[in-house]
């Protein structure tokens, strides 16, 4: 009898085994239950090496994989390639997020050619549905060369403390997982398996089940935090309580994203975290990503701004983060989510442009009275302006700051933006929320269509 020529009772033992990979679907599906898919296909004389499966997160239909390393270390072979793929084509057809949990040891090599081909059949399939389903891969363990392109393909990337992400083996990275934070790889880091698959099983619930669906609504509280001069303590009294969920914190510091609720409503939360920071390549990169992941599924954006620009010195120059400044403000004027933004402070030339602007196509603009509008830093302004008085100064940087101060009461205020249109209303901080959820109310219908077109060519 062929080795592969298994009863039913030794199939039916083998699937229901006890694993890593069996306990961690545990922890995305409602109670613990899911329905198992193709549980008794055999890869050669074992199974496949990853059970794939359908149920309720949140009490709402997903589909997920989960690679089981304790058979031939989770390895990539043609057989739970094919598993795989009849998931997404499943998602695809259905309208259903898929959420995928790596620990893989790579591609099986004694079906080596065909695991390739799988990987790249696979990168299709998660390219196919990038915008139409949500995504969420969650590293668990090794996730390495084609399968971390594969999980870095999904909309977010959640990994353990002691998971290991990378294309190939580099020993100058002592920790994987952090390292993936800091550069942006990775939306959250947990503690655990358990904590990773329920931190993607939290990111689902502020997210529809496609890009048809409407964003998802809630029971809600209303916050308790007061309006601060920080984007996280602006997001958490806007946001109804408890419902905020930063993303890449270790990443692009001078910006801050979020998911939250407003009045029980979905919504992405964008910053510019620091005034006296200017943006970086980095944070214009995460903020467009971050647009663009909330525009794909019609989730609203509210943007905070606060920042004295894009940074503009040789350092930045020479990495060509202007590829990233311009692909920041292509992300917010090719969005048709609905967009907000707030201008809690400085919002000078390129940076109010790109993320708040009437450019920008910002459905509402608000500021508070204290705000500062401008095409350029006062302190530059004032030299265009007021280049003969200042060269006369008996103290050049006491007069500097005199008549800069100056220039932002009568020249760049928020009443006189208001008064020229650049902003649709002054509100005060502890008006924002009301204002917020007012716009959200009456622009809940917002419709756009663009010109014809395959697609935009964005700067990457």
């Amino acid at each position: 009898m062929p080795q592969n020529n298994l009863s039913l009772a030794e199939l039916q033992s083998r699937a229901g085994a006890e694993s890593d990979a069996r306990k961690r679907l545990t922890y995305l599906f409602d109670e613990g239950a899911f329905t198992e898919l193709d549980a008794y296909a055999l890869s050669g004389s074992e199974l496949s090496g990853v059970i794939t499966a359908y149920g309720y997160a949140n009490g709402e239909p997903v589909y997920a994989f989960s690679q089981d390393r304790s058979v031939k270390g989770g390895a990539m072979s043609r057989v739970q390639a094919d598993k795989i793929a009849k998931l997404y084509d499943l998602a695809a057809k259905t309208g259903v997020p898929v959420v995928g949990i790596y620990d893989s040891i790579g591609a099986d090599l004694e079906d080596s050619f065909a695991a390739l081909s799988a990987y790249g059949e696979l990168l299709m399939w998660s390219s196919n549905l990038s915008g139409v389903v949500p995504q969420i891969a969650v590293a668990a363990g090794v996730c390495s060369g084609a399968a971390a392109m594969l999980a870095e393909s999904a909309d977010f990337t959640v990994l353990t403390k002691d998971a290991e992400l990378y294309v190939a083996a580099n020993s100058s990275i002592k920790n994987s997982a952090e390292n993936a934070a800091k550069n942006g790889t990775a939306a959250l880091v947990c503690e655990d398996d358990k904590a990773a698959v329920e931190a993607a099983k939290a990111l689902l619930s502020k997210l529809p089940l496609n890009n048809l669906s409407s964003v998802p609504m809630f029971e809600f509280d209303a916050p308790e935090a007061a309006f601060g001069t920080d984007a996280a303590s602006q997001a958490e009294a806007v946001c109804d309580a408890g419902s905020v969920t930063e993303l890449y914190a270790d990443h692009g510091k001078a910006a801050y994203t979020a998911l939250g609720t407003l009045n029980g409503s979905a919504v992405g939360i964008l910053a510019t975290d620091k005034a006296d920071s200017k943006l970086t390549a980095d944070d214009a990169s995460k903020l467009a990503r971050f647009v663009r992941t909330c525009d794909a599924f019609a989730i609203p954006v509210i943007t905070f701004v606060d920042t004295a620009g894009f940074a503009a010195d040789d350092s930045t120059e020479a990495a060509g983060a202007v590829k990233a400044m311009a692909k920041l403000a292509h992300a917010y004027a090719e969005a048709t989510t609905v967009k907000l933004a707030v201008v809690t402070g400085k919002a000078y030339g390129s940076a109010y442009i790109a993320l708040a602007g009437k450019g920008a196509n910002a459905d509402m603009i608000f500021a508070l009275e204290k705000a500062v509008i401008s095409p350029l830093d006062p302190l530059a302004a004032v030299e265009f302006l007021h280049h003969d008085e200042l060269a006369g100064a008996s103290d050049l940087t006491a007069k500097r700051n005199e008549l800069a101060a100056k220039y932002e009461r009568e020249e760049a205020s928020a009443v006189l933006a208001a008064q020229k249109g650049s902003i649709d209303a002054v509100v005060a901080p502890e008006g924002v929320r009301a204002a917020l959820a007012a716009a959200l109310d009456i622009l809940s219908g917002k419709r756009i269509q663009r010109l014809p077109k395959k697609h935009s060519n964005i700067q990457l």
